[in-house]
């Protein structure tokens, strides 16, 4: 795997970099389940402005991360360990469908975001830095979107990826970091190969093992 792709970068718009801030902290539980907030705090707390964060906090309202409570302000999701078999169940077939299409529709710049994306998931395995893999897996999730060529797929797969690492950060970040990363790389090393048969099946046995962390959660 040829790591020494590069891919140019432009600073994203200030509604993604808000959306991407505000989504991180309710990934690693900066922002508690069932915790309130207010727009006030994120916009003081972001150092943005009230347009952009008031446009993240209506995307992940759709994406029902959090819900606006007109008076009482912004209640985080609520974290119930049997919602992530809910997830899970939902996630499986759109991400079979992303990952071959992402196979077949390959492209320099996407096979490089791919690339980026495993030598990150690497290094935070090294380092064991489960911040670092949280941030590398949604890098793969970007990717995915962007090679898809498949708007409808990636826009059902986005939220459920976000309540999915949610989960996993909450019950499995602690171990099964090689494991993860292992599956993730399969993963991209068949849609590298553009073999779209074994990425749809790498993608499925991906989902499987998160079903497995899903079940034992579900019996804690």
């Amino acid at each position: 795997m040829n790591t020494e792709t590069a891919v140019p970068s432009e600073s994203p718009p200030a509604a993604v970099r808000a959306y991407r801030a505000l989504e991180r902290m309710i990934v690693t539980l900066e922002l508690a389940p069932g915790s309130l907030t207010t727009e006030g705090a994120m916009i003081e707390k972001l150092s943005l402005g009230r347009t952009p964060v008031r446009e993240a906090i209506q995307r992940l309202a759709w994406e029902g991360l959090l819900t606006v409570r007109p008076r009482a302000g912004l209640e985080i999701a609520p974290l119930h360990a049997a919602d992530w078999l809910r997830v899970l169940d939902a996630r499986r077939g759109v991400e079979i469908v992303l990952a071959r299409s992402a196979a077949r529709f390959l492209t320099t710049e996407t096979a490089a975001l791919f690339q980026l994306a495993a030598v990150a998931m690497h290094a935070a395995v090294l380092a064991k830095d489960v911040f670092g893999f949280l941030e590398a897996d949604k890098s793969l999730d970007e990717a995915l979107a962007r090679a898809a060529d498949n708007d409808f797929a990636a826009r059902l797969a986005a939220p459920l990826q976000s309540h999915s690492r949610r989960f996993w950060f909450r019950y499995q970040s602690g171990t099964g970091l090689a494991e993860s990363a292992s599956n993730h790389v399969a993963l991209i090393r068949a849609i590298l190969d553009r073999d779209e048969t074994e990425a749809g099946e790498q993608a499925d046995q991906l989902m499987a093992l998160l079903r497995l962390h899903a079940q034992a959660a579900a019996m804690r």
